[in-house]
């Protein structure tokens, strides 16, 4: 629990002091201003309590999926060299895809803006998409021993209920297509917060793109997981 409270007062920290990024255009490495704000990624710490509150037979039961896949934790001393593998081959297959990749600590974040990755309005999946959608499963078959959790987010028009039905909507959209790719169910999980999480400003055109997003947080596999 310890160790759970402290990554989501770190993830609370790099929200409020700006976010590093990756431009996904050129790959460099830049601080986002829209970061300084309100955070880019600031969903990562909501992640990471969902996977917390978790009850205990889940858990262990993933776990054992995980385990009969043989799929186990990454040795202590290598999570971030395991992370900074990754993260350099998801930099390097998403860029000019428009997809933003984020690392947050140990954690990556793939931000995908919903304009790009669904049709208007709804949870289908733009059929432009699944390339982009194939090349990250490609990483993340190469990189297994991670978990992946699909997060979709909106702007604030509309209701508060229909905001959470449709980022629950978009989420599981994501998820599903990983696992109609051969990704692993056991390492897959899908939640919608609603608008509980902007990146940017609601009042604006601008911030309400932004805010339409899943990001797809890849957390690594320890021994506590």
């Amino acid at each position: 629990m310890k160790k759970i409270l402290i990554s989501i007062a770190i993830a609370s920290l790099a929200a409020l002091s700006g976010c590093e990024t990756f431009d996904p255009y050129t790959g460099e490495k830049k601080t986002s201003n829209t970061a300084k704000g309100a955070g880019i990624g600031a969903g990562i710490g909501l992640v990471i309590g969902y996977i917390d509150s978790k009850d205990e037979s889940s858990k262990k039961r993933q776990k054992r999926m995980l385990q009969a896949a043989g799929i186990g934790a990454i040795a202590g001393g290598g999570i971030g060299y395991y992370m900074d593998r990754q993260e350099a081959e998801l930099r390097k297959t998403l860029r000019e895809s428009g997809v933003r990749v984020e690392r947050e600590g140990d954690n990556i974040n793939l931000i995908m803006p919903g304009n790009i990755t669904f049709v208007t309005a709804g949870h289908d999946l733009n059929a432009d998409f699944y390339k982009v959608l194939d090349s990250v499963v490609l990483v993340l078959q190469e990189y297994k021993q991670t978990i992946i959790v699909s997060a979709g987010h909106t702007d604030s028009r509309g209701s508060e209920a229909y905001n959470q039905a449709l980022s629950e909507r978009r989420a599981d959209s994501v998820a599903k297509y990983l696992i109609s790719r051969e990704v692993l169910e056991a390492r897959i999980d899908s939640v919608g917060f609603g608008e509980q999480a902007p990146i940017a400003d609601n009042a604006t055109d601008e911030g309400r793109s932004l805010n339409r997003r899943v990001e797809l947080s890849l957390l690594p596999i320890t021994e506590e997981t």
